[in-house]
């Protein structure tokens, strides 16, 4: 796979500096990690927004701890085969692993991750002061719990397997100046926001209303999801049986079929980087999506939209109801070097830690995180909280199959009614079909 670990953090950081000075944690306060000193870990995690803040944390927690850190940085859909090689094997190259959030069940169901209960338990591991309680709940239990109801909910039987680390909801950010061109409401519905990508559709040469994803395979299944849970649609029922066709689903569809076609020019095969792009770059009015889009809206190397942008919370349809999603870290069964992948996992996600990478750009995982001056001069810390009060942890079944119906189905389907080649009605009748057969073949149904 091409990792030394002789090459540590040569090519990966460079002279990263932190942006800010903090106080270096964790020397004196954590004894028992004086015995991991000298050891590299390999951790594999995305390129994306938030750890591109995290990456500049990296040379304090190797002064603080004597641990040196490898990484293995790759596009975020790119790591689930990396990683699933290397945790098939008796002992695998990876010490840390960064896991999407809908990859968590089939990773416990496969006897992947090591339970971290027993960890935090471990007066040589725990880190003093830790803190557990102050992450947000919502992501603790939605990134972190495996084994309650459904298989992926907290509840009994759930079991802590995972910490968030760029942990996500979603949020609607628009042109303050292009609705007040027009004189369009800030939408706090959906109702408002079709009206506003209609008339910036209309009205101004060259921009689209919503930018999304729409990209065949997740992302356009992610795109899709994004509306489901907002009109009170669900993928499948609690007896698993599908939902795709019904009402409310039919609905959603329309709507995102609507804002395919008021969209940025070649939107119909957005992925996450171009819906955010296609934004930043003044291509589009409007994005709803991940809270992600917070740092780069601020970086003038990025957005040439810094100044106009407004954020309000992801708006209602039937009801509010918004993403919650994003990453988590955890320990492949298989690392060697289990303790001080341990030791990286807590120091990172600490509090000061937390501050630190979130006023570089990237996303909060503590309550306290949101109420530091540097945090609130830079963060739409309001905004943030009314996201959170209405993310939903059940807007899509992380359930072992997930993988398959939301890239081979639904992403087929969703795909062929997002460029036009399918009607929505038989294209959704048809991916309930193949959900239930998915869904058939793995036992879902006893007779």
């Amino acid at each position: 796979m091409g990792i030394s670990r002789r090459t540590a953090l040569k090519a990966s950081l460079g002279s990263a500096v932190a942006a800010f000075a903090a106080p270096v944690v964790a020397r004196a306060a954590d004894s028992g990690w004086a015995a991991l000193k000298g050891q590299t870990i390999v951790v594999n995690w995305p390129a994306h927004p938030h750890y591109e803040a995290a990456k500049k944390l990296l040379p304090d927690f190797t002064a603080a701890t004597g641990i040196k850190v490898e990484l293995d940085e790759m596009q975020y859909l790119r790591m689930k085969d990396a990683q699933v090689l290397q945790m098939s094997k008796p002992q695998g190259d990876y010490d840390v692993v960064v896991y999407v959030i809908m990859w968590k069940t089939e990773y416990v169901q496969r006897q992947f991750l090591t339970e971290l209960e027993p960890l935090f338990a471990d007066e040589r591991l725990a880190m003093k002061d830790y803190d557990r309680a102050g992450i947000i709940k919502a992501y603790y239990e939605g990134l972190g719990l495996v084994g309650g109801p459904r298989g992926y909910l907290p509840g009994p039987g759930a079991k802590l397997y995972g910490i968030p680390y760029g942990a996500e909801c979603s949020v609607l950010a628009y042109r303050k100046d292009i609705f007040a061109r027009h004189d369009l409401t800030p939408p706090r519905t959906y109702d408002e926001m079709l009206a506003a990508a209609r008339v910036i559709k209309d009205k101004e040469g060259g921009m689209g209303g919503l930018a999304q994803r729409a990209q065949a395979g997740h992302q356009v299944t992610a795109g899709w999801l994004n509306h489901l849970s907002p009109y009170g649609g669900q993928v499948i029922d609690d007896r698993f049986a599908p939902q795709v066709a019904a009402a409310p689903a039919l609905r959603a569809t329309e709507v995102y079929k609507t804002f395919i076609d008021t969209g940025p020019a070649g939107g119909a095969a957005f992925d996450f980087g171009q819906c955010m792009n296609a934004f930043l770059q003044g291509q589009a009015a409007m994005y709803c999506d991940t809270i992600s889009i917070f740092g780069p809206a601020r970086d003038p190397a990025r957005s040439k939209v810094t100044d106009t942008v407004g954020y309000l919370v992801h708006p209602k349809a039937v009801r509010h109801s918004g993403e919650l999603g994003g990453f988590g870290m955890a320990i492949p069964r298989n690392s060697g070097r289990r303790d001080a992948a341990f030791a990286f996992i807590q120091w990172m996600t600490a509090a000061a830690q937390d501050v630190r990478v979130t006023a570089q750009g990237g996303q909060p995982t503590r309550w306290a995180t949101l109420d530091h001056p540097d945090v609130k001069k830079i963060y739409p810390v309001d905004v943030y909280r009314q996201c959170l009060e209405i993310s939903n942890p059940d807007w899509r079944p992380i359930i072992n199959e997930w993988t398959e119906i939301s890239e081979k189905v639904l992403g087929l389907r969703l795909s062929e009614i997002a460029t036009g080649k399918a009607q929505i009605g038989p294209a959704m009748e048809t991916a309930a079909s193949e959900i239930k057969a998915v869904l058939t073949r793995a036992g879902y149904y006893k007779t």
